[in-house]
């Protein structure tokens, strides 16, 4: 039977009208260097796989009905050198993944993390049944993108890495040996977080709400599982979220803090000299803003806090 929530409207509505369908297979094709600059409902020209990468390929959101009153839009192409036929995102999405219907849906919606088709979460992004959980902001690629998509808990933040939606991006950048040019990747390729709180815009003095978490940032590890195991088991810190980073020579450590007892700056420092103490290991000291963008990769041996499941 399918899923009632596997609809198109549902990919319409939770992909931007489609176009983030066409901004995720174009990622595809150039992983290294491809944004597409959306102003208003143009999403501008692009480069097209089907004409030795020219900008001919041209993607914009239109409404549906032009007479009627609701905002009801679907992103479109339009391939100028007539390589493949004009269309909507669905047509191209079907020729990439040479799929069509019910089974197009889901691997879109397994591609982008949409959470359609999967009875258990009731068909609703980033949803979270039943358990009460902490709530942070969740953005979009690049990290120049600083207007949050989502908000989002830890486990699904969990889901998220332990999937398939980074997994690409994240052995490209594992593959890049210069230093300048995985930075950059990483900035503009990978969507992010602020584990400790949600934003208006990921700027300090717009927090809406502490979620009460902190995240300790450990970088060029010589053992990265070596501490992965000691700090999964912390013997004063509850791990709610335990992950590698995206260059694979890192870890994420997520913990609950109380800020009755002290601030976020406080907290941090504390901390840090404990990891510095019990571990003689450096937390790296950009984590101490409250809007630190964390960036989320693929690591399908994450470890999450099983309470949280």
């Amino acid at each position: 039977m399918k899923p009632a929530d596997l609809t198109k409207e549902n990919v319409i509505a939770r992909t931007l009208y489609g176009s983030d369908v066409y901004s995720h297979i174009l990622r595809q094709y150039y992983p290294a260097d491809f944004l597409m600059k959306v102003s208003g409902d143009d999403c501008g020209w692009n480069r097209n796989p089907w004409d030795n990468s020219r900008p001919s390929l041209h993607i914009w959101m239109e409404k549906v009905d032009p007479e009627a009153k609701l905002p009801r839009r679907i992103a479109r192409h339009h391939d100028s050198s007539g390589h493949i036929p004009d269309g909507t995102f669905l047509d191209f999405a079907e020729r990439f993944y040479q799929k069509t219907g019910d089974e197009l849906l889901q691997v879109i919606s397994d591609e982008l993390y949409l959470n359609l088709g999967k009875q258990e979460n009731q068909g609703l992004l980033f949803q979270t049944p039943f358990v009460e959980q902490p709530h942070f902001s969740f953005f979009k690629a690049p990290v120049a993108n600083t207007v949050p998509h989502k908000q989002i808990t830890v486990r699904d933040a969990y889901n998220y890495i332990v999937g398939r939606y980074a997994h690409n991006r994240t052995q490209d950048l594992r593959r890049i040996r210069d230093v300048r040019r995985a930075r950059q990747f990483k900035a503009t390729q990978f969507d992010y977080c602020t584990f400790s709180g949600t934003f208006s815009v990921r700027k300090e003095d717009k927090l809406i709400q502490h979620s009460g978490l902190l995240c300790l940032d450990f970088d060029h590890l010589q053992d990265v599982e070596g501490l992965f195991r000691k700090l999964q088991t912390d013997e004063y810190f509850e791990t709610q979220l335990l992950f590698r980073s995206p260059s694979g020579d890192g870890l994420k450590w997520v913990i609950p803090v109380d800020l009755t007892e002290c601030s976020h700056g406080d907290y941090f420092r504390s901390v840090s000299a404990y990891v510095q103490k019990t571990y003689g290991i450096q937390v790296d000291q950009s984590g101490k803003d409250v809007c630190r963008a964390c960036f989320l990769p693929c690591d399908p041996q994450a470890y999450i806090n099983p309470e949280l499941l």
